[in-house]
């Protein structure tokens, strides 16, 4: 079936969702409240299963571009003494292709360059919404696409789930030379990854008490193993990201709002489910969000019935899965930032190879 629809965000999630719902037919409208998307560099990780969403949604040649393959990436102490093997292989053999990494803009771009392929899908920035039963009123669908402090959700679900923090800040960056070392470093209540993101260039990430400061960073991982003390002097500090690691909590109990006097409703991505970033599957599962929910409306019958048969369609396909997803990033974020690593250290060493 085909309708009007407004995807309120404009991030992963949401250009997804925009994407999916244009090649099934429907009228889309894509409202974002910055006036310009966030462009930063960190790198996703993109899992074969997103990657074959990906595909679905035409846009799968364009994140391969510019991707580049995750391998050989291992947990180590901050002497530089591995204790685990990342999953990867496994990944790979499993799947038949490997994990992906691809820095936030090149996403965007591939996704953006997408809906520009139709011509006639608006992206318009600078768009506060504040009314979500008027906007619901006037479209078929709305999908609140808006992130961890979704405006959409807080209309229509109320304000009992929303941003936990989790007591760590996160920092970000992308040094201009080339790690032969990937993987994650764990310390005392604090560890550092690194991954590739393109040729020449490192993506990295740190975290640490909440209480941290950018002036703190660079003494907090002195000690640590080669290359974490050089990548760091090799990125400018004015381009770390900072934020504070938060959650959505407690779990909501409908991704959707499935009656038609009030406006259909659906959430995707940090809007439904945000998490805590240790899996690396936020912009995963948000990619799986738009797939699945797109999917469940083009198989829909016509009409308000149809539509509401394939919200809950989707809500059964995705929220607990999704839900499961959060919860073990945050209990892998609890586990790692232990001050008890001997313990923690011991049992990463029983992990199979």
């Amino acid at each position: 079936m085909a309708g009007t629809a407004t995807v309120v965000g404009a991030g992963i999630g949401g250009l997804a969702t925009a994407i999916g719902l244009r090649r099934a037919g429907w009228s889309v409208t894509v409202l974002e409240r910055r006036t310009e998307l966030e462009r930063y560099g960190a790198a996703f990780g993109i899992h074969p299963t997103a990657q074959s969403a990906l595909d679905r949604l035409g846009a799968g040649d364009a994140l391969r571009e510019h991707a580049v393959p995750y391998r050989d990436a291992h947990i180590r102490t901050p002497d530089g003494t591995p204790i685990a093997r990342l999953p990867l292989e496994r990944i790979e053999r499993t799947a038949g292709r490997p994990e992906l990494l691809i820095s936030r803009p090149y996403l965007l771009d591939a996704l953006l360059a997408g809906l520009d392929a139709f011509g006639d899908v608006p992206v318009k920035l600078g768009e506060r919404v504040t009314d979500v039963g008027a906007l619901a009123a006037g479209q078929d669908l709305v999908i609140g696409a808006d992130g961890i402090r979704s405006a959409v959700r807080t209309a229509r679900f109320g304000d009992r789930s929303g941003p936990r923090e989790v007591g760590t800040v996160a920092w970000i960056g992308i040094a201009d030379i080339e790690s032969r070392v990937h993987g994650e470093t764990w310390g005392s209540g604090r560890f550092f990854g690194l991954t590739p993101v393109e040729p020449g260039r490192t993506n990295w990430y740190a975290t640490a008490p909440e209480a941290t400061t950018a002036d703190d960073l660079r003494g907090l991982f002195a000690g640590w193993h080669d290359p974490i003390p050089r990548i760091l002097d090799a990125t400018d500090p004015a381009t770390w990201i900072r934020y504070e690691m938060r959650h959505l909590y407690p779990a909501l109990p409908s991704f959707v709002s499935a009656d038609a006097s009030a406006g259909h409703v659906a959430l995707v991505g940090d809007a439904a489910h945000a998490m805590t970033p240790n899996l690396g599957q936020g912009a995963c599962t948000a990619i799986l969000d738009a797939d699945a929910l797109t999917w469940a409306l083009a198989a829909a019958r016509p009409g308000p019935a149809g539509i509401a048969g394939a919200l809950r369609a989707y809500d059964r396909e995705r929220r607990r899965s999704a839900q499961r997803t959060a919860f073990a990033s945050r209990t892998l974020h609890r586990f790692m930032s232990t001050e008890r690593t001997r313990l923690r250290n011991a049992a990463v060493r029983l992990l199979p190879g």
